[in-house]
């Protein structure tokens, strides 16, 4: 058996996944530097005319890549993640608090905390625009549920449908690498997909439907032993996850987006900064191919023996026997090569202005603070919406691993109240000021806020330290109110 349901191939890909290819391609190899990018040859450089390859070589290798894409990423995510993420679960001491705890310890069971796999998570999206969470139970030993993170390019198809008054997800389809089961005594990866699928129940005697169920089917590529036929998909395994001896009634998949965690293809946030950045690298390579044959004088002569070898230096001097015989350098003149050197200055102020601050050129003279919160409220509203989409994707993820651990019909009966993850969505640098610090403790004072809310206010505005609680807050207040000053110390002694 070769293909999935009567026509359409297991390893066919949703027309969204066709689309955006390319444009994850690039974004991957534009992240990871110059290697990559020098690596795709004419994909990102194209040729000269009539370059031979070892022309186009000298070309390509002369260039130099500068990558903004990667500072840009690194900066993001280093600003989101700069104060730790609000995670709010049961009490420990319960049975799926316990679970949960474990959890936020490891979250894939690779000793990978919740916190950095959120961060994985935030630069995938970030890079690439899309990834995914598939929530799993083991059963044999550890019997946990567990997060295993999809890349986009993973995730190659997919379907919703209309469920019950909903589009639910109803098929995905997930490449990845498995263990061939020809012999067991020889481990070899080979080409595995993953086939999530919602299936309908079957029709009991009355003729009403029982529902819908979650089932598993895993594919792997063998090659074929005819040297003409294609590699086949077979499938080797068939499954149902059970919980509490009942199928799971939805697909335990979370997809991860910059605007929403919908399973459709948002555009890559990055997208504009990638494209400028490769067009400042074909800049550079004609910059950089221009002073290699224009930077250095190149000397000449007229009238001189053909066989005789000129040498240049100090010690050495030129000598004709022909009447006129003259020499001279050539050497580059014109704007050529500052035209260049123009138009990558722009491309790197417009990689600055598209999505990061960190790519401009300081300012010699002294900003406010509010100058510096005005020019960066583009780069702002990019890391607002992938902060607030995450969190809302990474609430799900632990909606499902408590409703693993619980007695729920299903995982979307668990609210806010009870499970919550929010990434940092405040990434000014600009602490509290002296004013608005009295003006909290005052509102406090007056009762209009309380000692909770003010203290999580001077935590965001970073006059608490990060970790402190509020409790600790409080009983190092009392302390302070205790001691008697150093003053009434000293009186006392007298």
């Amino acid at each position: 058996m070769t293909c999935y349901g009567a026509r359409v191939p297991v390893n066919s890909t949703h027309p969204d996944y066709d689309a955006n290819a390319a444009a994850w391609l690039r974004a991957r190899d534009v992240f990871a530097g110059e290697d990559a990018v020098k690596a795709a040859g004419t994909r990102y450089l194209p040729r000269l005319d009539s370059q031979s390859e070892t022309e186009y070589a000298a070309y390509k290798s002369r260039a130099s890549f500068f990558n903004a894409t990667a500072r840009t990423v690194d900066g993001f995510v280093g600003l989101i993640f700069r104060r730790e993420s609000a995670v709010k679960l049961p009490d420990d001491q319960s049975g799926v608090g316990k679970a949960l705890a474990g959890f936020r310890d490891d979250a894939d069971m690779l000793g990978t905390p919740l916190e950095s796999y959120a961060k994985n998570i935030v630069s995938e999206v970030i890079t690439v625009g899309r990834a995914g969470t598939l929530v799993d139970w083991e059963g044999d030993v550890e019997r946990r549920a567990y997060a295993v993170l999809y890349q986009v390019e993973q995730i190659i198809n997919w379907r919703t449908e209309r469920v019950n008054g909903r589009n639910v997800l109803t098929l995905l389809v997930l490449s990845e690498t498995g263990q061939s089961q020809e012999d067991p005594f020889v481990v070899k990866e080979v080409e595995q997909l993953r086939v999530l699928r919602l299936v309908k129940g079957a029709k009991s005697s009355d003729e009403k439907n029982t529902g819908w169920f979650y089932q598993v089917e895993i594919w792997q590529r063998q090659e074929s032993k005819s040297k003409r036929s294609k590699p086949e998909w077979v499938k080797v395994e068939t499954r149902i996850p059970l919980r509490l001896g009942k199928p799971l009634p939805l697909i335990p998949f979370v997809f991860h987006g910059p605007r929403n965690c919908q399973p459709c293809v948002d555009k890559l946030p990055l997208a504009d900064i990638i494209a400028v950045n490769l067009d400042h690298y074909r800049l550079n390579a004609d910059y950089k191919h221009g002073l290699h044959f224009t930077a250095l004088p190149t000397a000449w002569v007229s009238g001189f023996d053909k066989s005789a070898t000129l040498r240049i230096g100090s010690s050495t001097a030129w000598v004709a026997e022909t009447p006129g015989a003259t020499a001279g350098f050539l050497e580059f003149t014109g704007q050529g090569l500052t035209t260049f050197e123009r138009a990558m200055d722009r491309d790197e102020r417009l990689m600055a202005v598209l999505g990061t601050r960190m790519l401009e050129a300081q300012k010699r003279v002294g900003e406010s603070a509010d100058a510096i919160e005005l020019r960066q409220s583009g780069e702002n509203s990019v890391l607002s919406a992938v902060s607030l989409s995450v969190s809302d994707s990474l609430t799900h993820v632990l909606r499902w691993v408590y409703w693993w651990n619980s007695t729920e019909e299903s995982p979307e009966e668990i609210g806010e109240d009870v499970v919550l993850m929010e990434l940092n969505s405040d990434f000014s640098t600009k602490g509290m000021s002296s004013d608005e610090i009295t003006a909290v403790v005052a509102a406090w004072q007056a009762g209009a806020i309380s000692r909770e809310t003010m203290c999580e206010l001077f935590r965001r505005g970073e006059v608490l330290p990060p970790g402190r609680t509020n409790e600790e807050e409080h009983q190092l207040v009392c302390r302070g109110q205790q001691m008697p000053m150093a003053s009434e110390q000293g009186d006392a002694t007298q």
